[in-house]
């Protein structure tokens, strides 16, 4: 979707004159942001905040501002890998073992955590985080590498 067709949809949910308020900008502007913008003559929006904030991200390389943005919103970024970067030159069965060791020792960082003490402490979730992390990027990159074809030893892919 275009991020005039996202805005468009958020602001259907709360309404225009809410979203200006809140915002402190025009009911104009507001409509124009769910608008296609362009360079066209017929086309009327404006650049909305989702495209400033990608085009801010791409200028800076900077990803925590995504990062930012999703802790706001009570989530967590989780950047999809460039497979094309890896080299995948291992079977199947291997891939997939080394995701459930990922697995293995993010359960072992919580069970290690909590059998200590009966608690998990800042340091300890900061493990936790990180042996997760490691396992949705792993996991990322092999989903990824299956819709590519890498393991398709027919060379069909889809």
């Amino acid at each position: 979707m275009d991020s005039c067709e996202i805005l468009k949809s958020a602001v259907e949910n709360v309404g225009v004159k809410k979203v200006a308020a809140e915002m402190r900008v025009s009911q104009s502007l507001v409509y124009k942001w769910c608008e296609q913008a362009g360079e066209e003559d017929d086309v009327s929006g404006a650049r909305n905040p989702l495209d400033r904030v990608e085009e801010l991200v791409a200028c800076t390389g900077c990803r925590k501002l995504v990062e930012w943005l999703c802790e706001r919103c009570d989530g967590y970024f989780v950047n999809n890998p460039d497979i094309r970067k890896q080299k995948i030159d291992a079977e199947f069965i291997a891939h997939t073992q080394r995701m459930i060791q990922n697995f293995s020792e993010l359960l072992r960082a919580m069970s290690e955590s909590i059998s200590n003490d009966g608690r998990i402490d800042g340091r300890e979730a900061v493990k936790i985080r990180r042996e997760w992390e490691d396992l949705k990027r792993y996991a990322e990159s092999f989903v990824a590498a299956c819709e590519q074809g890498m393991f398709d030893k027919t060379g069909e892919k889809g």
